[in-house]
Formats: C-alpha cells, structure tokens, sequence
C-alpha cells in the first residue's frame, strides 16, 4: 500500500476519531464547547488529505486509484459529513445515553423522498471529487500522470447513474412498511 493509500487511512480513523471523541466529550464531559471543536475538526482531516495528495503528485508521482479515492474521500465528505455527524449523534444518544427514541425507518413516499435527497448529496459529493480530479490534472499538467482520474470519473459516473436509477424506483415501486408480528 502507498503513502497516500496509507493517509486515506488515517484520516478515515482520525474522521471517525474526532467524532466520536466529540460526541463523547459533548454528552458524557458535559463540555458542549469542547465537543463542538472536536465535531468542528473533521473537515481539516479533509485538508489535510487533499494537501498531501497534491503534494505527492506535485513530487512527481503517477496518480493513482489511491489519489482519485482521496477526492471521492473528500467529496463524500464534505456532501455528507453533516449528515454523518447528526446519524453518529442520533445513535450515541439511542445506544450509549438511552436519551432518545430510535428513530423511525420511512417507507413509501416519504423514503423515495429521502432516497432523493441522499442521491441529491452523491452528486454534489461527485461534483466535488470530479472538480478536485479536474483542478489535480491541471496542476499536474501531464495527462499520461493523471490517466487514472479519468478512469475514476467514468467509474463513478457510472456508479452516480446506477444510484439514480435506483432512487427513481422508489417513486414508482415505494418501499412498503414492514409490519411487527
């Protein structure tokens, strides 16, 4: 595994890390302050892995699947991370504070809506990966170096259609409710 396989690692773990450690600081501490900074340093992990990827192309590194992973990393985490973060609240207060209700599973309209919504954020989350990708290849300025971004976007494309399609069978085929015996 390469150096940037290796950060995208770490900044997973250290995404994880800092909002569990500021759901706990914010709920268990009781220092909602605290917690909120620790919530607040998820997006520098972002930086941080965007910096060192370009770093590493900049040094003259061949992009790879590692680097165009780095921008998905950074896109779905900038178009999701707010949702992340309230799901990972939601849960350590269900689970760890027993203080709330488990939230309900929508079905029917109400979950093609939010299937919508989900699908809404993906391709803002490709949008930005795509532009990370277009502003590396430019940077770079050698097409043979960053042959693989292509290849990425085509992928994820593909991918972004397929979740689309998916998204629109919920309008016609709704999920039903699932009944309790």
């Amino acid at each position: 595994m390469n150096g940037i396989a290796w950060a995208i690692v770490i900044c997973e773990i250290l995404f994880w890390l800092f909002i569990v450690s500021g759901l706990v600081v914010r709920y268990l501490g009781k220092r909602e302050k605290l917690g909120f900074i620790l919530l607040a340093m998820t997006p520098l992990v972002d930086l941080a892995l965007l910096v060192l990827t370009g770093f590493d192309l900049y040094r003259g590194s061949t992009a790879t699947m590692a680097h165009g992973i780095a921008a998905i990393y950074i896109g779905v985490s900038v178009a999701y991370g707010k949702s992340m973060i309230r799901w990972a609240d939601d849960q350590f207060c269900f689970y760890i504070l027993k203080s709330r209700k488990k939230p309900a599973k929508k079905t029917g309209m109400a979950f093609a809506k939010q299937d919508f919504l989900n699908w809404i954020r993906h391709l803002f989350a490709f949008l930005i990966g795509a532009g990370l990708l277009l502003g590396l290849t430019i940077w770079v300025g050698n097409a043979d170096r960053t042959e693989a971004f292509q290849q990425i976007l085509c992928v994820w494309a593909i991918v972004l259609g397929i979740d689309l399609l998916i998204t629109l069978s919920y309008f016609i085929w709704p999920r039903p409710a699932r009944h309790s015996a």
